[in-house]
């Protein structure tokens, strides 16, 4: 037993009926204000540029000034139109100042501009929305000469056809409808491109894919479902809108009927996905949700979902004692961020401050609080177009999702796995290890192939070939499955990842399909080598089925340090073999297991079928939650057409299973059932779907 001091308390929390969700409205304007009162400090002399603490971002010293001032101006803006001006004269002539300095093409601290650098085209939006949102108190007030430069800073946008087909088509509307409503140029035609673009990116369920790979994350809430309905706000939008947007709340709803299912009982959001250096942006859907009046979600359950997704974070510490919003999650980790983020990039963050832009007098204050679904009961559910079951267990607070179809990734195309979208499984309380490393070699939440060498195969793009909610007799059970073209790929190096997995020179190893079945805190992960390339050696190969990454602090101490699990220390436990288990391994061990407990947290493995072996893998400075990570893994022998099966739990260290549980399959032609005893009793059987037996519509 090797034991870590924690990084910090305990990350998962019971749910209760306290207060910690339910902030007041000056609670929300208090916690805004600490936001705007720091980053004055660091304006320049002209206010026009907002330079943070940090490192230089990747373009540049320059675009990092506009970052801080325009991503703060938005919160700014927030708090003035929720205020209605009274109070806040203030900041408004503050940021009206940066607004003078920043288009005067003479300053020492004016705008890079949207024809010097692409990023500018992010922030216009932004500027652009809040000078309509604050019209009476900051525009109204600019003199002729500056409306005008602003006019001419914005104007670039008309015509440019170099924007992102994601959810940067926003970015072009928001501005141009600003534009037109203060008699500056704009392009009808290319609004309604972008909004044809909009609606080509939207799928079932609510769901809006960002771009045509296969891109589900926090930009489906806090861009793809936001801008629609600011925009529909926006002075002359109704004349452009067409009717659409009561077909965009429609969609909002239903979205924001999973949204809330993925907040964790600690009000942790999903820790998946690009950009997460945005920290609480995540709470931004939710207040979209209250100001367009979604039927199905109550508003006082939109208002404690955006309160536990601020409040987990400023539980730990977030902005810290100087105010600062890092690069990071809980703390700063610069290797969560994108290549490109500056100082100033955190700061789209203050999405998920929305709702201060509703005045007191708004029904969402007054809003009887009503549970999320993690504080009610058990959830398990579907998102059809992700590939994604979500899993969310009432005793641990903890929402976990399998995923079998979104990779950042183009239908077809055989990349790198990204860290932050590929792995089989992400959580609320567990993160994905995302240093350069984990780009190359999928380890946590993944199934690989490894050769000889150590090399690990990818899986993206993968098929999806099943995702739904089966009701047996035995209880409800999720169900995803998908197959991939499993391939090792040599790097080729690239200056900025967006989010999609390292490109090279792919060398594919065979066909792995992949099942998980799902219920409470556990996964039963069936795994199938269906064939290998020819030339490929099963005897060379090992199976590799890794499960959720823990962190802590420290690196191992010496063993037997007398310390249980549920102390608040990291353990790590179970045989450590470095070996490829033999095909001679005909029964399961006793011990065949590894588990990794971390504040307060656990995280298991053992084989159900199949010859498999368990160690643990170590990881430095490779977690978003802590500098030492921890992975139990199961390593099985290649035998194509042969069936493994894993258990995977996720859980408290005080519910965390012995892991008794078995799996027995049948096989009739092409069909194969698995019947599951999972570690509480419960038996379930399940038809497994496989490819070309199954489909799933409009991905």
């Amino acid at each position: 037993m090797t034991v870590l001091q924690p990084r910090s308390p305990q990350r998962v929390s019971a749910p209760s009926a306290a207060t910690r969700f339910d902030w007041s409205r000056d609670e929300w304007l208090a916690y805004a204000d600490r936001l705007l009162d720091t980053a004055r400090i660091f304006a320049s002399p002209g206010h026009g540029r907002i330079h943070f603490p940090g490192a230089e971002g990747g373009y540049g010293h320059a675009v990092d000034g506009l970052e801080g001032f325009a991503r703060t101006f938005l919160l700014a803006g927030f708090r003035i139109a929720g205020a209605r001006g009274e109070g806040t004269g203030e900041l408004a002539d503050f940021y009206r100042q940066g607004i003078v300095t920043g288009v005067d093409p003479d300053a020492d601290d004016r705008w890079v501009r949207l024809d010097e650098h692409a990023q500018a085209k992010v922030e216009a939006a932004s500027l652009a929305l809040v000078l309509d949102m604050t019209r009476p108190w900051i525009w109204d007030r600019l003199d002729e000469v500056t409306q005008q430069r602003v006019i001419a800073y914005l104007a670039p946008v008309v015509g440019d056809s170099t924007y992102p087909k994601t959810n940067w088509l926003w970015f072009r509307v928001v501005v141009q409808t600003f534009l037109r409503s203060v008699g500056g140029p704009w392009s009808a035609d290319d609004i309604a491109d972008d909004l044809a673009l909009h609606d080509e990116l939207v799928r079932d369920d609510g769901w809006i894919s960002d771009g045509f790979e296969r891109s589900y994350d926090h930009y489906v809430g806090w861009a793809l479902h936001t801008y629609p309905v600011l925009w529909s706000r926006m002075q002359g939008a109704g004349e452009l809108a067409g009717g659409r947007t009561p077909a965009d709340i429609v969609r909002l709803d239903r979205f924001l009927q999973d949204a809330v299912a993925l907040i964790g009982g600690d009000g942790s959001p999903l820790i998946q996905g690009r950009s997460l250096i945005y920290r609480f942006a995540a709470a931004a859907p939710f207040w979209i949700g209250a100001m367009a009046e979604v039927p199905s979600v109550p508003l006082g359950q939109l208002r404690r979902a955006a309160n536990a997704v601020v409040a987990h974070f400023a539980d730990a510490a977030v902005p810290g004692e100087d105010g600062v919003l890092t690069m990071g999650w809980h703390h700063e980790w610069r290797e969560l961020a994108q290549s490109y983020s500056g100082p100033g990039s955190p700061y789209w963050a203050v999405k998920g401050l929305l709702g201060v832009a509703l005045p007191a007098d708004h029904p969402v204050w007054a809003a009887q609080s009503t549970p999320l679904p993690i504080e009610s009961g058990d959830e398990l559910r579907t998102v059809r177009p992700a590939g994604w079951v979500i899993s969310g267990t009432q005793a641990d607070g903890i929402v976990r999702i399998v995923n079998h179809g979104t990779d950042h990734a183009a239908d077809g195309s055989l990349v790198g796995d990204s860290p932050l979208y590929a792995r089989i499984g992400y959580a609320t309380a567990a993160g994905p290890l995302a240093n350069q490393r984990a780009w190359e070699e999928p380890l946590e939440q993944s199934v690989a192939l490894v050769d000889a060498a150590g090399r690990a195969t990818h899986r993206a793009a993968m098929d999806l070939i099943d995702v739904r909610v089966q009701d047996d007799e035995g209880g409800r059970v999720g169900i995803a499955a998908s197959v991939s073209r499993a391939h090792w790929i040599d790097i080729r190096p690239t200056a900025h990842r967006h989010g999609s997995g390292i490109e090279g020179e792919i060398e594919v190893a065979g066909a792995v399909e992949v099942h998980s079945l799902v219920r409470g805190p556990w996964e039963v992960r069936l795994v199938r080598v269906d064939s290998l390339e020819p030339g490929v050696d099963a005897a060379s190969l090992s199976l590799r089925v890794g499960g959720w990454a823990l962190a802590a602090d420290e690196a191992p101490r010496s063993p037997n340090e007398g310390l249980r699990p549920n102390e608040g220390r990291i353990t790590v436990s179970g045989p450590s073999p470095r070996r490829t288990p033999s095909s001679q391994d005909t029964e399961n061990r006793a011990d065949a297991a590894a588990s990794v407990f971390a504040d307060a947290l656990s995280s298991g493995i053992r084989p159900l079928l199949g010859a498999g072996a368990a160690s643990v893998e170590t990881r430095e400075d490779a977690s978003p939650l802590g500098p030492l990570a921890a992975v139990p893994v199961i390593t099985f022998p290649v035998e194509p057409g042969a069936w493994t099966a894993t258990l995977v739990e996720l859980t408290s260290a005080e519910l965390a299973s012995p892991g008794d549980a078995a799996v027995a399959l049948e096989a009739d032609g092409d069909q194969t059932t698995v019947t599951v005893t999972w570690p509480d009793g419960t038996a379930t059987t399940s038809r497994l779907a496989h490819p070309g037996t199954a489909s799933v519509a409009n991905r």
